[in-house]
């Protein structure tokens, strides 16, 4: 908060208005090259949903060999990875969806 405070000051006293801010608009079309980066984006996600299942796999074996082997620390390992496995594929999953509801919240300022 001080920095911005400070910022405003500074922006006052160079002359510079501090109600001037620019209007932004993304567009698809702005930059070539957009639709290989949405492929590549696809691609990417895709990917990392397919570790995020293996991370389930290998979490619960690990899990299950660790309860059965009277091993704790081992099953709390498994059943940590599980879960973060489990999460990542979770945000990976919303990833659109999670970006597209802060857009829409900052264009309400």
């Amino acid at each position: 908060m001080l920095a911005a405070t400070a910022l405003l000051a500074a922006a006052g006293s160079s002359g510079i208005s501090p109600t001037v801010v620019p209007n932004l608009a993304p567009k698809s079309s702005g930059l070539p090259g957009t639709q290989v980066l949405v492929g590549l984006a696809n691609g990417l996600g895709f990917w990392a949903l397919i570790a995020a299942v293996v991370g389930v796999v290998v979490g619960a074996v690990v899990w299950a060999f660790g309860h059965y082997s009277q091993n704790y620390q081992q099953a709390y390992n498994g059943r940590k990875g599980v879960m973060v496995a489990g999460l990542a594929a979770l945000l990976i999953g919303g990833a659109s969806q999670i970006v597209r509801f802060f857009v829409q919240q900052g264009k309400g300022f």
